[in-house]
C-alpha cells in the first residue's frame, strides 16, 4: 500500500486529480535535487518568516522561486496550485483559490489546490504570524500572472498575434479574429521550471472579477454536513488505534511497570516501552483506551520537580534570570512632564483548548515513514521525526490534514512523534494515536504567562511626552527546531534535549511584539526581560505577546485620556499620524455610535471601551469598540456588542476575513474573561472543560459588526490575530466604564471584577 493512497480526507479528490494527471504534466520538477536541500536548511522563526535567497521577490517565492513550485498546468488544461501553508481554519485555500483563479483568468473550480505536504509543495516554514495570505498568497499571486504572461506568449506564437491582442477568459486564450487556444495546448511550449522575475506587473485591480467578492469556503460544507473533514475523522485501511500513557507531571520517570497483563488484554497487538515511555496498540478505539487505562494503573512513577506556586507566580518569573533586550529607545525623559502614571498589567498561562484533541496517523513502510498531521508546520516537524527515528528527512513524509481547533502551537506536533514512535514498533500498518482530553490540557505547550510594566508622562497640554515599558515574558517559540522540541522524546531511554529557547527578533516580535506603540511620542523606551527558564511548558499562541502588550497599552491610553481630561478616542486620534489607523479609528467610532453611547444615560453596571492596534506595527489595522453589562452582585462581564473595522490592505474574500476577526473577537473574549491554565506544585490542575471554562453560547455577545475598510492594490496584510489585542482592551476599558474601578490582571472573571 502506497502512502499516495491513504487520503481519506476532503482534498482527496484533489490530490488523487493531481496524482492521476502527472503522467501528463509538463516541463516541471518542484525543485531541483539542491534547492530542495537548502530550502529544507532554511531556518524559520515563529512568524514564518524566511532565510530569502531571492530577495527581490515578492512574498515566498524568496525562498521558492520556481514557477512550477507554485503552478503547474496539465496538458488536458488542469491547474494545480501549491502551497506549503496549512488550512487552519482561516479559510486560505479558498483566498489562494481566488488569488490564483483571479490572476490566471480561469474559474475558481478550475483551480486544484495542494497545501503543505514535503513531497509536493513548497516549504513554507511554519503557518503562523497572520502570514498565509501575505507570503503565500503573494507568491501564488505573481506566480499566477507570469504564468498567465508565459501561456500569452506562446499563444500569441501559434496563432501569429500579437500577444497584447489576446485575452483570457475561463481558461482559454482568445484572439479578437475569434480563434482560441486552450490553457492545455498553450503550455505544450512553456517550460515552467523557470525562476520567477521581480517587479513583473500584476493585474489592474480595477480589473478583478474574483479577488474582492466574497465566496463560500471550500472547506465549510463538510464541516457543518459532519463529513470527514479532520485529521480526527481519518480512517485508513487496515489501520490500528494507539494511546500514548503520560507521566502524571513534567519530569517523572518510570519506576516500574507490569506489561503483561495489559498485552494479553482482549485486541491488544503490542505494548511499546523506550525508557519512561509507554504506548499501546490495539485493533480498536475502545480497546486501546482500556488498555491505556490499565498500563496507567500499572506504571509506577518517580516524582519530578516541583512546580512554583500559582498565587505568586508573576513574582516568581520577574525573579527567574533574563536576557536584557532593548526593543526601542529615542529620546529623553522631559522635563515638561506634568503628570506622570504608572500601571502593571499581567496575563496568566493560556490553554490552547482545541475541540478535538489532538491526533495524527502514521505508517512505516519499509525504510519510509508517512505521517498525516495537523501540525502547523510540515517541513519542521518531518525534520524533528527523521531526528527522532534516526532516519533521513527524505525518508519522512508529512502531510498536512486539518485538525479541529488550535491557532498556535498545540499538542499536534508532539501527536505526531507518538504516531511515529508506535508505528516503527508495529511497521506495514497504519497507526491512529489520538489524545485523550487530560492529556491535552495537561501536556500541550501553553501560551505563556506574561507582566507589562507601563509608565508615561503628559505635559500641561495633556499631550504624552514620556513612554517607558518593561516586559517580562518566556518565550513564544518553541516549535520543532529539534527533535528534543517534541515532548515523548524527554521520556525515551535515551532523552532528547530541547534546543534552547530563544526570543523571536523584532519587527515581528515574540513577547514584545507589539510593545512599541504606534502614537506620538517624543520620548520612548521599551525593554524586554526575556526569561529563558521555564517553569511550566510554553510556546506559540495566538498573537504571541500582543494580546497582552496591546491590553496594556490600550488600557493605559484609557488611563492616560482620564488624566488628560480627554474623550479616550479623541485622545488617540491627537497621538496618532498614519492616516489608515485613524481611518479605522474613526469607522469603528462611527459604526458603534461612540459619541452617542458616551454621552447617554446608562443603566447601573453598563459601560462602553475602545480600543485600537495595528498587529505587529505590520499588518492589519484593527480597531474595536464594546458595551458590557457587569452584573454587581455576581462580578459577571457579558459583552453585549461589539463594532469593529480592520483594514488588512487588498481583501481576498470579504466573507472570510469578516471570519476571522469575528473570531478573534470571540476567542479574545474568552481569554479575556475566563480562561486561565491552573496548576498546584504537583502539576496542571485544569485538565478538563470544568476546571478550564470558555466562552459559552450563552456569554457570546448579542451583535458583532465588522467594517472592512478594502484597498486594491495595496498589499495584503494578515488580518488572522489582528482582534486579539484590542478586544482584550476594549473590554477591560469598558468595564472601567461600568465600575469605576480597573482590573489589569487577566482574565477579568474568576472573582477579580467583584473584588
Amino acid at each position: 500500500m502506497k502512502p499516495d493512497t491513504l487520503h481519506d480526507v476532503p482534498e482527496n479528490a484533489a490530490r488523487r486529480r493531481f496524482l492521476t494527471a502527472g503522467s501528463v504534466v509538463v516541463a516541471f520538477t518542484l525543485l531541483p535535487e539542491a534547492a530542495s536541500r537548502a530550502l529544507a536548511q532554511t531556518t524559520t522563526t515563529e512568524a514564518g518568516t524566511f532565510t530569502a535567497s531571492a530577495p527581490d521577490l515578492p512574498g515566498s517565492l524568496k525562498t521558492s522561486p520556481m514557477l512550477d513550485a507554485w503552478i503547474r498546468i496539465d496538458t488536458h488544461g488542469h491547474v494545480t496550485v501549491f502551497t506549503g501553508k496549512a488550512e487552519l481554519g482561516t479559510g486560505i485555500r479558498t483566498a489562494f483559490i481566488q488569488i490564483a483563479a483571479e490572476e490566471l483568468g480561469v474559474a475558481p473550480s478550475g483551480i486544484t489546490l495542494l497545501t503543505a505536504d514535503t513531497a509536493t509543495t513548497p516549504n513554507e516554514g511554519y503557518t503562523a504570524g497572520s502570514h498565509s495570505v501575505a507570503d503565500s498568497g503573494t507568491a501564488i499571486a505573481n506566480a499566477a500572472a507570469q504564468v498567465r504572461g508565459l501561456l500569452l506568449q506562446t499563444a500569441a506564437a501559434k496563432l501569429q498575434v500579437d500577444a497584447a491582442t489576446l485575452a483570457v477568459q475561463s481558461g482559454a486564450i482568445h484572439a479578437a479574429d475569434g480563434r482560441s487556444i486552450s490553457f492545455g495546448e498553450a503550455v505544450s511550449g512553456v517550460d515552467l521550471h523557470r525562476q520567477a522575475q521581480p517587479g513583473l506587473p500584476l493585474k489592474d485591480p480595477r480589473t478583478f472579477t474574483i479577488i474582492g467578492q466574497p465566496m463560500q469556503r471550500v472547506d465549510i460544507p463538510g464541516k457543518v454536513t459532519g463529513g470527514a473533514s479532520y485529521v480526527q475523522d481519518m480512517r485508513l485501511p487496515n489501520m490500528l488505534h494507539a494511546r500514548a500513557v503520560r507521566p502524571p507531571a513534567y519530569g517523572a520517570t518510570l519506576a516500574s511497570v507490569d506489561i503483561a497483563p495489559v498485552e494479553a488484554m482482549p485486541g491488544v497487538i503490542k505494548v511499546v516501552r523506550d525508557g519512561s515511555y509507554l504506548a499501546v496498540v490495539a485493533d480498536d478505539e475502545w480497546r486501546a483506551i482500556l488498555a491505556m487505562r490499565a498500563l496507567s494503573a500499572a506504571a509506577r512513577w518517580n516524582a519530578g520537580p516541583p512546580l512554583p506556586d500559582q498565587a505568586t507566580i508573576h513574582e516568581t518569573l520577574r525573579r527567574l534570570p533574563a536576557q536584557e533586550i532593548t526593543v526601542a529607545g529615542k529620546g529623553a525623559p522631559a522635563a515638561a512632564a506634568a503628570q506622570t502614571l504608572h500601571a502593571r498589567f499581567t496575563k496568566p498561562y493560556l490553554t490552547h483548548g482545541s475541540i478535538g484533541p489532538s491526533c495524527a496517523l502514521a505508517l512505516m513502510e519499509g525504510e519510509r515513514m508517512t505521517v498525516w498531521t495537523h501540525t502547523q508546520g510540515v517541513f519542521p516537524l518531518r525534520k524533528g521525526l527523521a531526528e527522532m527515528l534516526s532516519m533521513p528527512p527524505d525518508h519522512v513524509r508529512c502531510v498536512h490534514v486539518e485538525g479541529s481547533g488550535c491557532y498556535g502551537h498545540n499538542g499536534a506536533d508532539d501527536v505526531a512523534a507518538d504516531a511515529a514512535l508506535i508505528a516503527r514498533a508495529v511497521p506495514g500498518r497504519p497507526v491512529r494515536v489520538q489524545w485523550m482530553r487530560e492529556q491535552e490540557h495537561m501536556w500541550e505547550p501553553f501560551g505563556p504567562a506574561m507582566t507589562t510594566d507601563l509608565t508615561a508622562s503628559l505635559d500641561a497640554s495633556g499631550q504624552m511626552v514620556d513612554w517607558k515599558c518593561e516586559i517580562w515574558s518566556n518565550t513564544h517559540n518553541n516549535r520543532i527546531e529539534n527533535a528534543g522540541r517534541l515532548m515523548p522524546t524527554w521520556a525515551l531511554a535515551t532523552p532528547l534535549k530541547p534546543a534552547p529557547p530563544k526570543e523571536i527578533p523584532m519587527p515581528e516580535g515574540g513577547g514584545d511584539r507589539n510593545s512599541v506603540p504606534l502614537y506620538r511620542v517624543p520620548n520612548l523606551h521599551v525593554q524586554e526581560h526575556f526569561l529563558p527558564d521555564m517553569p511550566i511548558r510554553v510556546s506559540a499562541m495566538r498573537s504571541l505577546g500582543a494580546y497582552i502588550n496591546v491590553f496594556a497599552i490600550e488600557s493605559f491610553m484609557d488611563e492616560l485620556a482620564a488624566a488628560a481630561h480627554a474623550d479616550p478616542v479623541e485622545f488617540r486620534l491627537r497621538h496618532l499620524d498614519d492616516p489608515r489607523a485613524r481611518d479605522v479609528i474613526h469607522q469603528a467610532a462611527e459604526r458603534f455610535g461612540w459619541k452617542a453611547a458616551r454621552g447617554s444615560a446608562r443603566p447601573p453596571g453598563q459601560g462602553v471601551g475602545f480600543a485600537f492596534a495595528m498587529y505587529k506595527n505590520l499588518m492589519a489595522y484593527c480597531a474595536i469598540a464594546v458595551e458590557v453589562m457587569v452584573e454587581r452582585d455576581t462580578g459577571t462581564v457579558k459583552m453585549e456588542r461589539a463594532a469593529c473595522a480592520v483594514d488588512c490592505g487588498q481583501i481576498v474574500n470579504p466573507d472570510g476575513a469578516r471570519n476571522q476577526v469575528e473570531g478573534g473577537i470571540l476567542q479574545s473574549s474568552s481569554w479575556t474573561l475566563f480562561e486561565e491554565t491552573t496548576f498546584d506544585t504537583r502539576g496542571i490542575t485544569s485538565f478538563e472543560w470544568g476546571s478550564y471554562p470558555i466562552l459559552r453560547f450563552s456569554s457570546a455577545p448579542k451583535k458583532v459588526e465588522v467594517d472592512l475598510i478594502d484597498r486594491p492594490g495595496k498589499p495584503f496584510l494578515g488580518v488572522g490575530e489582528a482582534s486579539q489585542g484590542p478586544t482584550a482592551a476594549a473590554l477591560a476599558n469598558a468595564v472601567a466604564d461600568a465600575v469605576g474601578m480597573r482590573v489589569r490582571d487577566l482574565p477579568l472573571g474568576r472573582g477579580r471584577v467583584k473584588g
